[in-house]
C-alpha cells in the first residue's frame, strides 16, 4: 500500500499540489509576476490520478497553470501562459488510512516548499511556504478485493499552499 500511496501523493502533486483538469493561461488582468514581495496562495486540484492537476494562484499575482510533477526529485513545475517556476517540496507528514472493505483511501498531510527557477515573467521569483494536502480515493476492485495497482474508480486531491514570494 505504501507504494500505491506514494504514487497517489505524487499524482496529487504533493508539493502543491497537486490544482480542474484542463487549464487556460493567465487572465488578462494578471499577466505579470509579482513586482513587490507579497503572500501568494496556490490551490491545486486534481480529479484524476492520471492527469496533471490544475493550479489557481492568487495574491501577489493571479493566474492559472498546469502542475507538471517530478516525483523523482520532489518538485513540481507550474506552467503559466507567460512563464513557469519550480516548487521543491518536503515529502509531507500526516495520516493515511485505507479501508479494505470499502476500498477508501484517505490522506491528510502537510509540509513546506521553496519556489524558484522562474522563466519568462517569473524570472528571478523566489519564495517559501507551507502546504496541506487532502486525498480521497476509491480503489478499483479486482476479484472482489481492492486493487492497489489499477486506476482508481474515483480520485480527488486538493492542495492549499501559501507563503511569501519575491520578484
Amino acid at each position: 500500500m505504501l507504494k500505491h500511496t506514494k504514487r497517489l501523493i505524487a499524482a496529487a502533486g504533493v508539493a502543491m499540489a497537486a490544482g480542474a483538469v484542463i487549464v487556460s493561461g493567465l487572465t488578462a488582468a494578471s499577466a505579470a509576476a509579482p513586482s513587490v514581495s507579497a503572500t501568494e496562495h496556490f490551490q491545486i486540484m486534481a480529479v484524476s490520478a492520471t492527469s496533471n492537476p490544475a493550479v489557481i494562484a492568487h495574491g501577489a499575482f493571479t493566474g492559472s497553470a498546469v502542475d507538471h510533477q517530478h516525483e523523482a526529485i520532489s518538485a513540481d513545475t507550474f506552467t503559466f501562459a507567460n512563464g513557469s517556476f519550480t516548487l521543491k517540496h518536503s515529502p509531507g507528514t500526516g495520516t493515511h488510512t485505507f479501508n479494505p472493505k470499502t476500498c477508501l483511501l484517505t490522506v491528510n498531510e502537510h509540509g513546506t516548499y521553496t519556489l524558484g527557477q522562474g522563466t519568462g515573467a517569473y524570472d528571478g521569483i523566489s519564495g517559501t511556504g507551507t502546504y496541506t494536502l487532502g486525498i480521497l480515493e476509491i480503489a478499483a476492485r479486482s476479484g472482489g478485493t481492492c486493487s492497489m495497482t489499477a486506476t482508481p474508480v474515483a480520485f480527488q486531491s486538493l492542495i492549499e499552499a501559501q507563503g511569501p514570494v519575491h520578484p
